[in-house]
């Protein structure tokens, strides 16, 4: 009921019984109690269609509120969202670098603290910390959850970055009510978060949509991950930056603190119009966009959305060339086309993906035989205020 609300941005009684199939007895009685909650209110009404006019139904987006955070050794981003998703603060702070977690833990809950009480949030309205980060081989075995949840006082939930930006898109509105989509996502990697009917497809240990580790070149260099010629290898910022490096006309002063801050140099190289960075970007842009064609053959896309720091900063060289590679070659391009688009925010997609998995988790039961309906909003006519 919720999740449909939230997608329809308004909806009337009689919508949701037509949207879910429940009788107006289930309806009346779900309505009145999320009401009651204060998580739904009663916005306005639908132009008569000649009977009474439908009382319209939207979220309460002030009702409650979760914290989403992307660790990572470059950088840490914090964001409070309301119910919608929408972003009501942020914070970007040093990263974890080589401190001691329990140390990079205690900092974490102070600036929870400060992001919360910098817009004068009420705690009790706080479900919950979302925390995304990258695999960071020092924090292995140590456990992150129950150290933060105790620090903050917060429930914690964990997940990777891929699948939290995947799922921010879709709750915040990114990706509509598709029912098949992919976040397509560059951070210090590759990887893709898979959304079907509205609930993240993780796969059996969490990994799906490893799209970073599809292989593009069977006689390219070996991966870490084991494989050969994998996309991360040979077209990831890792390996954009290595060739930047390994350029004898590319003079770029590369710090070497981090991939990302590398990358982000490269990129602003390439913007400035020299046209070595820009042959490297686009390089690492054909294979990226093979890749991306592979997922989506795969999953028959509807939308596929480009996410994560990476793009973030790149995404103008690497959204047109995915977007061809789709339109000349997608399987199934005679059928539907994939809307490829760039994140409208990118940057910050993991945290406030990870605040999305609190919402989620805490409000929308993972209904894996749901479907939301197409078109909800346009099913109703445009709200008249309350007299």
């Amino acid at each position: 009921m919720l999740d449909v609300i939230r997608a329809a941005g308004t909806i009337s009684r009689v919508g949701l019984i037509n949207a879910t199939g429940f009788t107006g007895a289930t309806i009346s009685t779900l309505v009145r109690k999320l009401i009651d909650e204060g998580l739904v209110v009663e916005t306005g009404r639908a132009e008569s269609t000649g009977g009474k006019r439908r009382v319209l139904l939207q979220l309460n987006h002030t009702s409650r509120y979760a914290v989403g955070v992307h660790l990572d050794h470059a950088g840490i981003t914090y964001v409070l969202t309301n119910l919608g998703g929408s972003v009501v603060a942020r914070l970007a702070r040093a990263g974890a670098g080589a401190e001691d977690p329990s140390t990079v833990v205690a900092r974490m809950a102070a600036e929870v603290s400060a992001l919360i009480d910098g817009v004068d949030v009420e705690r009790d309205r706080v479900l919950g910390l979302g925390l995304v980060s990258p695999a960071m081989r020092q924090w292995e075995g140590y456990p992150l959850d129950r150290a933060l949840e105790q620090a903050t006082g917060l429930p914690v939930v964990l997940d990777n970055d891929a699948t939290a930006a995947a799922l921010g898109e879709h709750w915040s509105g990114g990706i509509g009510g598709t029912a098949t989509s992919a976040a397509l996502y560059m951070g210090t990697g590759i990887g893709a978060g898979l959304v079907i009917n509205g609930i993240t497809y993780r796969g059996t240990s969490g990994n799906a949509g490893e799209i970073g580790h599809v292989c593009v070149d069977a006689n390219g260099p070996v991966c870490w991950c084991g494989g050969r010629g994998c996309v991360e290898a040979v077209a990831g910022p890792a390996a954009v930056v290595a060739s930047a490096l390994a350029h004898p006309e590319l003079r770029l002063e590369l710090k070497g603190v981090s991939v990302a801050s590398d990358f982000a140099a490269v990129s602003r190289a390439a913007r400035r119009g020299e046209s070595a960075a820009l042959e490297l970007l686009e390089r690492s842009a054909r294979y990226v966009a093979v890749a991306a064609r592979t997922l989506a053959n795969l999953m028959d896309l509807e939308v596929l959305v480009l996410t994560g720091p990476g793009f973030a900063i790149a995404g103008a060289v690497y959204l047109p060339v995915v977007r061809e590679e789709l339109e000349r070659a997608f399987f199934s391009r005679a059928a539907h086309p994939v809307d490829v688009r760039l994140s409208r925010s990118a940057s910050t997609a993991p945290a406030i993906g990870a605040a999305a998995l609190v919402l989620q988790s805490e409000l929308v039961p993972l209904n894996e035989g749901l479907r939301l309906p197409e078109n909800l909003a346009a099913a109703e006519p445009a709200p008249l205020p309350l007299p």
